[in-house]
């Protein structure tokens, strides 16, 4: 046997224990949006009401068939909640299975500790190959640049960028800058040839990753910009909801408006998050629509991909967001308020080898909850501490329908409010503020205060306890804050 056969086995012996390894071990992709309101994915209305599926109008909503296809070969949570509403802090909480205030950075632009183990370092310490794509803003308030310090774990972060929601990126001269869809359309000829959209763009560099690792088990988060404001979708999607009559939804009527929680009102001081809608203006809410069909194309692309090469199976495929959308709901655009529309995210799994198809899951969860289950649905070891749970067992339980009252917490970290929510009532306390109970069964517009109604007294019995036991046990801010102390008995 010559040197040059030797050569040869050797590689095919290695090659064969990763292609060994690729089969045994699980994969992992989380595709991550940016604000995106739950009700605009198909497969969560489906399981809703029509008036709380279409709360832009009857039959006026976006349909998204591939987002829908995880769902209905996989699981969908229709309780999960983002640790705070607000783009690093819940972020922070996703990658590390803390709560906000432990992670080093509980409000926007704060940077993430370094020594903080994430699921991409423990699973780049089990042999994955650990990659991120798009949107991080875990490294302070820059925008459209590449080169992030405080990369989380993730082993290739090249297209990792700090932050920023322009709809096309310009790369000349060696740097990165935002244009939006007017600076674009004015481009040179030239300059057009080097400006990307943002959604094609980090799809584009995720497949690219995933043919670099298809044969060795791999992670890859995908975190798109989209469809956070400003709102604007690349064409053909800007024209292509143009003719939908959208209209008002019910909770932004003035009888419903004129006396709200000061935890609701605008906020001058609040991240720039906390922001009253004024007048309807439809324009902005059908190119969100856009942005999300754009989105879910884009996912197609990658299951696609992962169907062509023989991945599907051993893939765990995620699906969520980093918080939510008002869009005009109770007078508020945007986040950074406990209603639904902004604080409840989509959370959708797929993963064939281990999770059945079309599996229901009525139970609350954070975002605090996914490292710990991740790795538990991985089968991943760790020393690692973590704020959430391991709820992996409600993944692979044989019940098409997982149902639970757990009760979790999240906060507008900093003490401004705190939630407790299960997978039918939520209580909301803010210092200024007197608490709120809401029936999300009974009352899913969350108009209605059932805080001192008697009939609804074993509820508050049972859910404050348990969200001031919480809040001590995780050092929520909120009760270090000087001012009027929470009751807590």
């Amino acid at each position: 046997m010559n040197h040059q056969t030797i050569q040869l086995l050797t590689l095919s012996a290695v090659t064969s224990v990763f292609s060994l390894q690729a089969q045994t071990k699980p994969n992992l992709l989380i595709i991550h949006t940016d604000e995106h309101n739950f009700r605009t994915l198909s497969c969560y209305q489906k399981l809703m009401s029509e008036d709380q599926a279409f709360v832009w109008g009857k039959g006026n909503n976006v349909t998204t068939p591939n987002i829908d296809k995880l769902a209905n070969e996989g699981a969908i949570c229709m309780n999960y909640y983002c640790s705070s509403p607000v783009c690093t802090p819940s972020r922070a909480s996703l990658i590390s299975g803390l709560h906000p205030q432990s992670t080093g950075a509980p409000k926007n632009g704060d940077h993430i500790r370094t020594d903080m183990p994430t699921f991409a370092s423990i699973l780049d310490q089990n042999g994955y190959a650990t990659s991120y794509v798009g949107k991080w803003h875990l490294d302070g308030d820059e925008k459209y640049q590449f080169n992030v310090e405080r990369a989380g774990g993730f082993t290739d972060h090249r297209y990792m960028m700090h932050g920023g929601h322009a709809k096309y990126l310009l790369f000349k001269d060696g740097k990165s800058e935002g244009i939006n869809e007017k600076v674009y359309a004015n481009l040179p000829a030239e300059d057009k040839k080097l400006a990307v959209n943002v959604t094609t763009y980090f799809t584009d560099k995720a497949l690219e990753i995933l043919a670099r690792d298809k044969n060795k088990p791999f992670c890859l988060m995908v975190s798109i910009p989209d469809p956070h404001t400003p709102d604007y979708a690349q064409p053909p999607y800007n024209t292509m909801y143009s003719k939908m009559a959208v209209q008002p939804p019910k909770t932004m009527a003035p009888e419903y408006t004129a006396i709200k929680p000061s935890w609701a009102r605008g906020s001058s001081d609040d991240e720039g998050d906390h922001n009253e809608a004024g007048a309807f203006k439809a324009v902005g809410l059908l190119q969100y629509f856009g942005m999300v069909k754009q989105i879910d194309d884009n996912v197609g692309r990658i299951l696609d991909f992962l169907d062509k090469n023989n991945l599907t199976k051993n893939t765990i495929v995620v699906f969520t967001s980093d918080h939510g959308d008002m869009y005009y709901e109770h007078n508020r655009m945007n986040k950074g308020v406990p209603y639904e529309a902004s604080a409840r995210i989509p959370f959708v799994l797929r993963y064939p080898a281990k999770v059945q198809p079309g599996k229901v899951i009525q139970k609350a969860y954070t975002n605090v909850d996914f490292t710990p289950t991740i790795l538990g649905l991985m089968g991943i070891k760790t020393d690692a501490a973590f704020d959430g749970s391991n709820t992996s067992a409600d993944f692979t339980s044989k019940e098409k329908t997982v149902t639970g009252d757990r009760i979790v917490y999240f906060a507008k970290t900093g003490g401004w409010w705190v939630a407790a929510v299960d997978n039918r009532y939520k209580l909301v306390l803010d210092k200024q503020e007197k608490p709120y109970l809401f029936d999300l069964q009974k009352d899913p517009n969350e108009l209605t205060n059932f805080y001192n109604d008697l009939a609804y007294a074993p509820v508050v019995k049972r859910l404050q306890p348990e969200l001031f036991r919480q809040m001590k046990l995780y050092k929520e801010p909120g009760l270090e804050i000087k001012g009027r102390p929470y009751i807590t008995e």
